[in-house]
């Protein structure tokens, strides 16, 4: 049966990996909105569009074109330039919830959608407030924390019992993919941090504060979760964890980003990414110039990624351990999984390749 899917945050980290997971399906039709034009060859059809614009989103999604979607993929997203303050900020939680409730305005009254996917993560468990509990299980109750997942959570829930189509919360732990700008993008943050340092003579040092258990998801896994999700129809209306299955060490991490990058490893030693970084922007544009790189500048491809890394290094302390349970999607039937030091080689590796990361 043909499935025409609409995947907003279509440029991000997890849109863009959704998009690739369809590319090959010629059972799915593909629309992307972004307010950026695609920097990467598809079949999707692109719309630029501003979801905090009501008019702007009823206008265009009134259009005969959007008549026949079946599927909704919700991964947009607004952050603040303070990235982390942001987070319980009450003008972000309302933006969020604005740009939401404007892209299904008109979607969520199709009478062909069918299934609609929302994405949070491991705030919902309020890792970003204190230590969480370990694991992380979708059945806990909400935490008490001010987040806009919950306005986002209500709405989609309410519509979908009024207009009868399914939804699916997915929570990924720590994104690993690729993304211009995006503001929680570890790949590009360690592969230019690393490429930096070499540039300097320095070896790769950790820059963040003492050792503690995390999990990542590999952008990719998770767009096969997100498609998994919305076929199968045991799992409409539920919430779902997604990481690569295993735990990990940043420290240790490092060990292979080094072996990339052909650099001795040295000692951790501390030091605020967001401070330091963007002193070296002249650095990397001598990188790129050197290596014949594709011509994004340090803030085009970081973004506030900078402020996230610090945060999830834990720069200033020792941060907590921050592990969710992903049993309940292999009980529902999801058994992918990911070996995340491989997947850090293969995605840095990748990015050598194409010419956005030095080799």
């Amino acid at each position: 049966m043909q499935k025409k899917v609409v995947v907003f945050g279509a440029l991000g980290l997890v849109g863009r990996s959704v998009i690739k997971a369809l590319e090959p399906r010629a059972d799915w039709q593909i629309v992307g909105v972004s307010r950026r034009a695609p920097d990467f060859a598809t079949r999707a059809r692109f719309v630029s569009l501003d979801l905090t614009d009501a008019r702007a989103c009823r206008r265009c999604f009134s259009a005969p074109e959007f008549a026949d979607v079946t599927h909704v993929v919700y991964a947009a997203l607004y952050e603040k330039p303070e990235l982390i303050a942001g987070w319980r900020d009450q003008e972000q939680i309302a933006t969020n919830t604005t740009m939401l409730v404007n892209a299904l305005a008109v979607l969520g009254d199709q009478p062909s959608l069918r299934h609609v996917t929302l994405l949070q993560g491991t705030k919902a468990y309020g890792a970003h407030i204190a230590p969480m509990r370990i694991p992380g299980r979708e059945r806990e109750p909400r935490h008490p924390s001010a987040n806009f997942y919950w306005n986002q959570e209500d709405h989609v829930k309410a519509f979908s019992r009024e207009r009868g189509w399914a939804y699916s919360i997915m929570r990924p732990q720590v994104v690993c993919g690729f993304a211009l700008g995006s503001p929680m993008n570890m790949l590009s943050a360690i592969g230019v941090y690393a490429s930096v340092q070499r540039e300097l003579g320095e070896p790769l040092r950790y820059p963040g504060g003492a050792p503690n258990v995390i999990q990542a998801t590999d952008a990719d896994l998770l767009a096969r979760a997100i498609v998994w999700a919305a076929e199968a129809p045991g799992c409409a209306n539920e919430t779902f964890n997604v990481a690569n299955g295993d735990v990990m060490v940043w420290r240790e991490i490092f060990r292979a980003v080094a072996g990339v990058f052909r650099m001795p490893l040295a000692e951790p030693k501390p030091q605020r990414l967001a401070d330091a970084m963007p002193k070296h922007a002249d650095v990397w544009q001598r990188i790129v110039t050197k290596h014949e790189l594709a011509a994004h500048s340090m803030d085009e491809l970081i973004g506030a990624s900078w402020q996230f890394a610090d945060a999830v290094f834990g720069y200033d302390g020792s941060p907590p351990d921050a592990l969710v349970s992903t049993v309940k999607a292999r009980k529902f039937g999801f058994t992918d999984c990911v070996d995340t030091e491989e997947m850090f080689v293969r995605q840095l590796t990748e990015l050598q390749a194409a010419r956005i990361l030095p080799r």
